[in-house]
């Protein structure tokens, strides 16, 4: 069993709590009331130090999801990604996943309150990370709880003449502790969703996708989207529970991931679409003008 320090913050409004661990990549390992947890728990925090197998709430940077190969070009610069290099992983096609920071033990706790903690990674002085991707910046994450919400606010602040694209995301899974599955209903906004080809990647092709409000049931979803506005609400709700999960800003695509193997579902916030570092179809944060993303969980 491995041992980080965890630091739980608390609702100063209501009985919520939120545990992240910054040590281990800043990853959010509960978001609980009293006993009932609202995070899924795929596999466990010693699972996701050890192999980066994702749960409760990673970070997914500087990629969210897969890339189409292990090279990218960005702003001039041709980049290889080696596996076995710090953090670089890949799935079953031998494809990039999930960018390099699972499990990163190199944030700092630059403030922390009661209900809020704010933790910052210095990209540019860490050359290990430079080597995947090579664009000198500071992260920056801060979080919040209050009024049964939890709010994750991203910055990215280039450090160096270069841009930085921003193609990351986060993989919260989330489930309703005591209400089966079937009983669950996910409504989803107004967006583009994306057709993927046997790999996970985008082909290019797409169509429109309403609103909708259906029973989760034995609905399997491992999808992609774009053209998801500013203030996008997607809701589960099972019995008495709810959870709303709001792309605040700086999340204009998402991935909806639910596995017929367990009772979970992950509604990812993405700065761009799956393989944009390769495709080049994303924004960058440039130098003197710090970038920031916020997405927000409330639980009812």
């Amino acid at each position: 069993m491995v041992d980080f320090e965890s630091v739980t913050l608390v609702d100063p409004l209501s009985s919520l709590t939120a545990t992240f661990v910054p040590s281990a990549g800043m990853i959010g390992t509960s978001l609980a009331d009293g006993d009932d947890e609202f995070l899924g728990q795929r596999r466990g925090l010693d699972a996701y130090v050890t192999n980066g197998k994702t749960m409760g709430i990673p970070i997914l940077y500087p990629w969210a999801n897969r890339l189409s190969a292990s090279e990218y070009e960005s702003n001039g610069t041709v980049v290889t990604l080696t596996s076995g290099t710090r953090g670089v992983r890949t799935d079953e096609n031998g494809l990039p996943i999930h960018g390099v920071l699972a499990a990163y033990p190199g944030w700092q706790v630059a403030a922390r309150s009661e209900n809020t903690l704010t933790a910052t990674l210095d990209f540019g002085a860490a050359p290990a990370l430079l080597a995947s991707f090579p664009f000198p910046h500071v992260l920056t994450q801060s979080v919040a709880l209050n009024a049964r919400t939890l709010t994750i606010e991203t910055t990215v602040t280039p450090t160096a003449e270069s841009p930085v694209p921003l193609c990351f995301g986060y993989h919260p899974y989330f489930t309703i502790p005591g209400v089966p599955r079937d009983q669950w209903r996910l409504t989803t906004p107004a967006m583009r969703h994306l057709s993927l080809d046997g790999r996970g990647i985008p082909t290019g092709e797409h169509e429109p996708w309403p609103g909708t409000s259906e029973p989760l049931a034995s609905v399997t979803y491992d999808d992609g989207f774009d053209d998801v506005p500013d203030g996008a609400l997607f809701t589960l709700a099972g019995g008495d529970r709810r959870i709303d999960v709001t792309f605040e800003t700086g999340y204009p695509a998402a991935q909806l991931f639910a596995p017929d193997s367990d009772d979970i579902i992950a509604i990812e916030p993405m700065a761009a679409p799956t393989d944009s570092l390769r495709r080049g179809d994303y924004r960058s944060a440039v130098p003197g003008r710090p970038a920031t993303a916020r997405f927000s969980i409330t639980v009812t």
